[in-house]
């Protein structure tokens, strides 16, 4: 269902913070209006994917 992007599936040092992705969901949201195209729904898909991986990445570095 989520496919996995290249910066969320690589390396520990390739995840981009949860703030860089966060905000390109904003910016995806804010041109979409209240509707997303398939094409950006999944892109959103990704997005969230690459998000959780760096939530995830930021909770390991606190530990």
């Amino acid at each position: 269902m989520f496919a996995s992007s290249p910066e969320s599936s690589g390396a520990r040092g390739s995840v981009r913070s949860a703030a860089v992705v966060n905000s390109e969901i904003r910016a995806l949201w804010g041109r979409a209006g209240s509707t997303l195209s398939p094409a950006e729904q999944e892109r959103y898909q990704r997005l969230l994917v690459e998000w959780a991986a760096a939530v995830r990445a930021d909770v390991v570095e606190a530990a």
